[in-house]
Formats: structure tokens, C-alpha cells, sequence
């Protein structure tokens, strides 16, 4: 790590934006934050002042005129990545977008021939890639731990859990879509990046709408309006094929009558299997002809990899990012054949790099 200090600006002052990206870069002894944006200035200047930064925005292209950025964070509504992004890497501003990284394949991947150009770099807020938990399986599975493994399970599923309707959340023409691109893009993204970013061969599944009119199932803090727009899933289902032969099943909800919220990957090989659920994890497999547990001890302390940190050592070492823009077009182009088989209550095939009509 060098000296050299890069010039950090926000772009969307929500909490999200506040409790993840401002408190973790501010953190940093090579970052100088310089300025934030929102349409809503009043929440610009708000987390501004909290963070003694005197330049504010309501327009993210006046932002990166002026600024001279080297670094920004772009934590808006998902239908707003795509144009953002753009701009900012014709700006010669490296991206960290939070994912979705956009709401289909097609936006996704104008981002990335945007990056290709420009030669900045862009990274995708997969914050569960970044976990000691996930590195640990993904050396287990490097090492040949589990053998072949021939189908995984994954999920993230609340009790109570809607962003609230009426909110950007909830308006597929804002959003791209429900729980599968807010919630299930985390572990779907975890699952298949631990695999190794498999290739596709088909994929089936279902959504749901069946707590759009509840006054009862918001998350905490999220406020809802009943005349408000919901036009989104709030439970999505379903069953990817891949060309290896394995399988991964996924189940995603805002709200389901279940006993508690759960997160879950289940990794299943011939020679060993892992769960990790709701951030513990265990391995399993068979020594001496006895079925063994193994319970790793992770220092929580200690992470593999900051998410932050290394994002702003590949800016200023050229390094390989752990989450680069193209993961995000790979993740965008199931989600995209999800919604079609969904749609058509059949199961779509993969066609190789092409878009999908949903």
C-alpha cells in the first residue's frame, strides 16, 4: 500500500450507503472523502456535515465534472446504476456499484464495455464474497474437500421482511424486480461464485405475491403505503441446472409464515459437504469409517479480505478484483432467465451471451 491518497465521492446518501460504503472508506488512511450526491440534498448534506465534507450535490453528473474523482460509490435506486456507472468511468472514476449491478444483463454489460474503454475499474458490492466463512469453503473446495460435488442449496428467507411498499423496493420499473434481485442475488452470487461461476444449462422456478397488501410484514424501519405500487415478487423459487451435471435449488423471501429469518449455502460432494447458515459454518465428511463434524474455528476478527481496502489496493497496484463487473453481467443473465422461466411456468435453456426476453 502506498502513500497516495484517492479522492472519494458518494453517489445516493441512504443508510445503506452510510453504514456500509462512508463508514468502511472513511476508515481508510488513503481515502479523502470529498463530496456526496443525492436528488435528495438535504440527505446529501446531512451525512456531508456528519463526515465535515463541504462539497454536496443533487446531480451526479455536476459531481463528477467538478470533482476530479478517482474513486465513487454508487448506492442508488438499482434502475440508476447503469447510466451513473457509465458516466462516472467516461469521467475516468473507478465504480464501486452496489448490486445489483444492474437490472438485466444488457444494462449490466453497457457498464462493463463503459469500463472496457475507459480502463477504470469497477467492483460490485457482493459483500458475502468477503466473508472468513466464504474463503474458508472456497479453499475447502479448492483443495478437494468435497470431491464432486453434485448439488448445493441456497437460500435467504424472512419472516417479516418487505423494504416497505410504495418504495422504490417494491416498483419493478425502479427496482428490475423483488426479493430475487434485492435478497437472493447476495447468496445466489455466494453459491455460485463458490462453485466456481459455473456455466448454466437451464433453469426453472417460480414467484410469488402473497404479502403485498400486509400491513404487518414490513422490515423494522421500513414504512409502507398501501397505495403504493407492489408489482414485484415477494417469494421467489427455483432450480438451475448445470452444464457440469450439479444442480443448486434457491429459495428467496421477504416474508414467508416460517419460525425465523434464515440465510443458508449447502455445498453437497461425494467426499465431504458444508453448511453455512446464518454465519456459522460446519464441514462434513467421514474419517476411519465414522461420519465426522468439523467446526472450524474462525477468528471473526480477523477478515480473509476487506472489501474496501481491496478494492482500493487494485486501483492503485493494478491488482485482480475478487468482484469485478463481468460477475455482475454473469449474475444478471440468470436472473434474467429466472424471470422468463417464471413467466412462462417452464423450464429456459442457456443460449451462450445472448440476451433473454423476459
Amino acid at each position: 500500500m502506498t502513500n497516495q491518497k484517492l479522492r472519494y465521492g458518494l453517489i445516493g446518501a441512504g443508510n445503506n450507503a452510510v453504514k456500509k460504503h462512508v463508514s468502511n472508506y472513511t476508515s481508510l488512511s488513503n481515502i479523502e472523502f470529498v463530496s456526496v450526491c443525492d436528488i435528495n440534498i438535504e440527505n446529501a448534506s446531512k451525512v456531508a456535515s456528519a463526515y465535515n465534507v463541504q462539497n454536496v450535490y443533487s446531480d451526479f453528473r455536476e459531481m463528477l465534472k467538478c470533482e476530479k474523482l478517482d474513486i465513487v460509490s454508487i448506492c442508488t435506486p438499482n434502475h440508476l446504476h447503469a447510466d451513473i456507472a457509465v458516466y462516472a468511468l467516461q469521467q475516468g472514476v473507478n465504480v464501486h456499484c452496489e448490486k445489483p449491478l444492474a437490472i438485466n444483463a444488457a444494462e449490466a454489460q453497457r457498464i462493463v464495455d463503459a469500463k472496457n474503454d475507459s480502463g477504470k475499474k469497477v467492483m460490485v458490492g457482493l459483500n458475502n464474497r468477503f466473508t472468513n466463512e466464504a474463503v474458508k469453503i472456497k479453499q475447502y473446495i479448492d483443495e478437494g474437500f468435497f470431491g464432486e460435488i453434485y448439488h448445493a442449496k441456497t437460500g435467504w428467507r424472512r419472516r417479516s421482511g418487505i423494504p416497505g411498499r410504495g418504495t422504490w423496493f417494491t416498483n419493478k420499473d425502479f427496482s428490475g424486480g423483488g426479493v430475487m434481485i434485492d435478497l437472493g442475488v447476495h447468496f445466489l452470487d455466494l453459491t455460485l461464485f463458490l462453485l466456481g461461476l459455473p456455466e448454466p444449462s437451464y433453469i426453472a422456478g417460480s414467484t410469488y405475491q402473497n404479502f403485498a397488501n400486509s400491513t404487518t410484514r414490513n422490515r423494522n424501519g421500513y414504512k409502507g403505503n398501501l397505495a403504493g405500487i407492489f408489482n414485484v415478487e415477494d417469494t421467489a423459487v427455483g432450480w438451475i441446472g448445470l452444464k457440469s451435471g450439479a444442480t443448486l435449488h434457491f429459495d428467496f423471501s421477504w416474508a414467508s409464515n416460517i419460525e425465523s429469518e434464515e440465510t443458508f449455502v449447502e455445498i453437497l460432494g461425494t467426499k465431504g459437504g458444508a453448511i453455512y447458515r446464518n454465519g456459522e459454518l460446519k464441514f462434513f465428511s467421514e474419517h476411519l469409517d465414522t461420519c465426522i463434524d468439523i467446526i472450524p474455528q474462525l477468528n471473526s476478527n480477523i477478515k480473509s479480505k476487506n472489501e474496501f481496502e481491496h478494492f482500493v489496493n487494485c486501483i492503485i497496484n493494478d491488482d485482480i478484483l475478487y468482484a469485478p463487473a463481468e460477475d455482475g453481467v454473469y449474475m444478471m443473465n440468470i436472473v434474467d432467465h429466472f424471470y422468463r422461466a417464471a413467466k412462462l411456468q417452464a423450464p429456459v435453456l442457456f443460449e451462450s451471451k445472448s440476451a433473454v426476453k423476459i
